[in-house]
């Protein structure tokens, strides 16, 4: 991972912001001011910002609507909220799970809780159409990383994707990521192959359910904390700020206005 001062712009510039939420905009569960200073002021600049998110539909449905975003991606990549001609409209992955399927997460989550008996579902469960969130670092007792680990072997034992955020395992049933949906939503919105939308978008995020767009984006990006998943990452994104949380997107933000 490069520092920033190594990072050279694009030719043409940056027009996309994709950015991960949790402990990427957010310190300790709270967005800061001068984080969300910061999206106002790349959005003013005219570049599209463009959350990638493993929050809930509900979440989505609230950001796209009060904050300075061109669309959200939500559920880690399920669907996509956007406005058109002022109207809100959804994009949903085309191998987004069936009803069926999404009720087998139930078993998978009834097995994690069999084993792991301190796990529960996190609290905006209720806010949720296609996945689960399994709860290992957002509310109390904080039960670490070894654990969020053993809970995404046991998800993937019954056939389920998993990934581990800063904060929860995100479960589902579909053969789709960040970065399937990233890819898609930009042909289907904005035109561009996948070679132009690596050419005029960045991606910064925080953790290991980024790792399918650092691996997308050449210039990727995380904050400082990406250091605490050191152990686990397996795709690394090409530069690293040097400070953590909502502080080290706005490091971010600097280089790109």
């Amino acid at each position: 991972m490069k520092k920033l001062d190594q990072f050279v712009p694009p030719e043409g510039g940056v027009r996309f912001v994709l950015t991960d939420i949790d402990d990427t905009l957010t310190d300790e569960g709270k967005l800061g001011s001068e984080a969300y200073s910061a999206l106002w002021k790349l959005s003013a600049a005219g570049i599209r910002v463009i959350p990638v998110t493993g929050r809930p539909a509900g979440w989505c449905d609230m950001i796209i609507r009060q904050w300075p975003v061109e669309a959200v991606i939500g559920e880690n990549g399920a669907f996509v909220y956007y406005f058109e001609d002022r109207q809100l409209k959804s994009f949903i992955h085309p191998s987004v799970a069936d009803g069926e399927s999404i009720r087998k997460l139930e078993n998978v989550y009834n097995a994690v809780k069999a084993e792991i008996p301190l796990v529960r579902k996190a609290k905006d469960q209720f806010a949720r159409i296609y996945d689960l969130a399994i709860d290992f670092n957002e509310d109390p007792p904080r039960l670490g990383y070894e654990t969020a680990v053993r809970i995404r072997e046991i998800c993937e034992s019954f056939g389920a994707v998993a990934k581990i955020s800063s904060i929860h395992v995100n479960t589902w049933f579909g053969n789709y990521s960040k970065r399937d949906t990233a890819v898609l939503f930009m042909q289907e919105r904005y035109g561009l192959t996948e070679a132009e939308f690596k050419k005029q978008a960045v991606f910064c995020g925080d953790s290991p359910n980024d790792e399918p767009m650092f691996g997308c984006l050449p210039n990727s990006f995380a904050v400082a904390n990406i250091l605490d998943f050191a152990d686990i990452l397996e795709t690394e994104p090409a530069y690293i700020a040097s400070k953590r949380g909502g502080a080290g997107f706005v490091e971010v933000a600097e280089l790109l206005k």
